[in-house]
């Protein structure tokens, strides 16, 4: 997939997250994950943005793990929300799924870059 269009999807995962928050019942729990929800699931776009942005293999490396990280993060907080009853599966699944896409394809870009390193 090539950069403008790994960019928009990263984007579009994050205003769903925004809206899907938007959504959830008021309780302590809820917004606690909520924001945290938040917090990661934007910042998957964010650190791929910087990850482009990146001044040698090693540092896009680097910053790509940091994409990793935040969607793994993502799609847990998602998981809980499901698990705890704060959401039914069906409410969330689409954002689960585009999660783990981009996980995917980010740690396949993080093997292909260590490849081309070496």
């Amino acid at each position: 997939m090539d950069e403008k269009t790994f960019k928009a999807r990263t984007k579009k995962l994050a205003v769903a997250i925004i809206k899907q928050v938007d959504k959830l019942p008021r309780s302590l729990a809820a917004d606690v994950i909520a924001r945290q929800l938040i917090r990661s699931g934007t910042s998957i776009g964010a650190n791929y943005r910087a990850a482009c942005r990146a001044k040698s293999t090693p540092d896009m490396i680097n910053k790509m793990k940091t994409v990793e990280e935040e969607s793994d993060e993502t799609a847990y907080r998602l998981e809980i929300l499901v698990e705890s009853g704060i959401v039914q599966q069906g409410q969330v699944s689409g954002l689960y799924k585009e999660t783990n896409e981009i996980l995917a394809m980010t740690v396949a870009s993080i093997k292909t870059l260590r490849n081309r390193k070496s």
